[in-house]
């Protein structure tokens, strides 16, 4: 029916090819088309930890299954593990799905995985999915941009520490004033928001967390640069969720004065005020 509506013909997965597919940020509604037709035709699914239960539920029963979840401070499949099984699994002539959270290549490590499939000669084909770190934001009622507030947003992951060769310079990110949405960064979270104050960001400056974005699960907590680390703590948030920091959070405040209509399964949840 879709495809006589919108005259789009789903893309069709060849043996023995990789797709690697965002699954976006949580809810089944926001998978793409191309998505769900790309998960029914699988024939081996290499799956992230944070994939919903329902979207691994599109693929055929007969299809392998292979867990190969990453989660900081956690027992993790090593990244070679995972490119050898999308190796192992294609040169089988399956028809074999990289299914990821979000979008492969919006902090997912597709681009390495999309590398060595081309070095062992395996064809590869990149489906988006939308990213976390926007759609669920809007999900939460905040806009990643606002006419009048910012010219630009800067997406990062928060999870380095301090010091580390692979830290962010988090001072010259204070000093852009644009918004900073924060990807892996619940445990380094009173680490970034120190550094941010030190470079210079005002301590009131609206800053957010969004836990479980766009799921039934989902909780929000609004408060400052300040006071964010004990928000979160006091709301018992953990993660995966998404730290944004800049003007455009106050939005989501005067949202929340207003009445507006749900979104299908994503509560409010716990909110602190601005200050």
């Amino acid at each position: 029916m879709l495809e006589a509506l919108l005259g789009h013909r789903p893309p069709v997965l060849p043996p023995g090819h990789v797709w690697l597919v965002g699954a976006g940020p949580g809810d089944p509604g926001q998978l793409t088309l191309d998505a769900v037709a790309a998960i029914a035709q699988a024939e081996a699914l290499v799956h992230d930890d944070l994939v919903d239960p329902r979207i691994l539920a599109l693929a055929p029963e007969s299809a392998t299954r292979l867990f190969m979840g990453k989660r900081g401070g956690r027992p993790s499949a090593r990244q070679a593990d995972i490119i050898a099984a999308l190796i192992r699994e294609a040169r089988l002539g399956r028809r074999v799905v990289r299914l990821k959270g979000g979008d492969p290549f919006v902090f997912g490590r597709g681009a390495e995985e999309a590398l060595a499939l081309a070095d062992a000669g395996i064809p590869c084909r990149i489906v988006p999915g939308l990213t976390a770190g926007l759609a669920g934001l809007a999900a939460a009622g905040i806009p990643a941009t606002q006419r009048g507030v910012n010219q630009a947003v800067v997406l990062a992951t928060g999870h380095a520490a301090a010091g580390a060769e692979d830290a962010l310079d988090w001072a010259a990110l204070a000093r852009l004033g644009q918004p900073l949405v924060l990807y892996m960064a619940m445990r380094r979270l009173p680490e970034v928001a120190a550094a941010l104050l030190r470079g210079g960001l005002p301590p009131g400056t609206p800053a957010a967390a969004v836990a479980e974005a766009t799921t039934p699960r989902q909780r929000k907590v609004v408060s400052t640069l300040g006071n964010i680390v004990d928000a979160v703590r006091r709301a018992g948030l953990a993660a995966p969720a998404i730290v944004v920091i800049g003007g455009v959070v106050a939005t989501a405040a005067a949202l929340a004065q207003r009445p507006m209509a749900d979104s299908p399964g994503q509560p409010g949840g716990p909110e602190a005020g601005l200050g």
